[in-house]
């Protein structure tokens, strides 16, 4: 005898227990397909802008509830870089950060030293050792702020260029416009 416990649905019929169970089957698999192709995307993006770019990082940042997230994915030129699974500075993210890209509007700072940003935003980000940002939202169909995309300049100032942010948006454009994210 094994200790294994059995998977039991609640009906006990064995036709409809078969059902069911290819049915609960099916569900997973879909859902696995559904993250593994949004994975494939996100990463094919990020790496695309970041070579693109010319950038240390880019970084997909989503919110997993109001004004609160993490980064859930990253492209890096080099691994001392990775900032995965990193929160952000939450108290930073002030409603006017939002409604800015929920409007859909980004930004840019060239050099974090010399920008007009709060205290807590500039060390924050020196504290992830971004010289140079650049953000753009990612908004869904139906105008849901579902995450924001990130280039970061870690070794060095960097004058972003309208082509820059247009890369960007494209980028953000594809990752809004895919069934997995919506």
């Amino acid at each position: 005898m094994n200790n294994i416990p059995e998977f039991n649905l609640p009906n006990n019929n064995y036709t409809d227990s078969i059902a069911q169970q290819s049915y609960y089957i099916n569900k997973i698999s879909q859902r696995l397909t559904i993250k593994l192709s949004r994975d494939e995307l996100v990463q094919q993006v990020t790496t695309s802008l970041m070579s693109s770019l010319n950038v240390d990082r880019v970084v997909l940042y989503y919110f997993y509830s109001q004004w609160k997230g993490q980064v859930t994915f990253e492209c890096l030129s080099n691994i001392k870089y990775t900032i995965l699974g990193s929160t952000g500075a939450d108290q930073c993210f002030t409603d006017e950060y939002a409604k800015m890209y929920l409007e859909g509007r980004f930004k840019v700072i060239d050099d974090i030293e010399l920008e007009p940003i709060s205290e807590c935003h500039r060390e924050f980000l020196s504290s992830i050792m971004v010289r140079a940002n650049l953000v753009v939202p990612v908004l869904t169909k139906d105008n849901r702020l579902w995450g924001l995309l990130v280039a970061h300049s870690c070794k060095a100032v960097k004058h972003w260029t309208d082509k820059d942010v247009e890369l960007m948006q494209k980028g953000s454009k594809i990752l809004a416009d895919s069934p997995s994210i919506n």
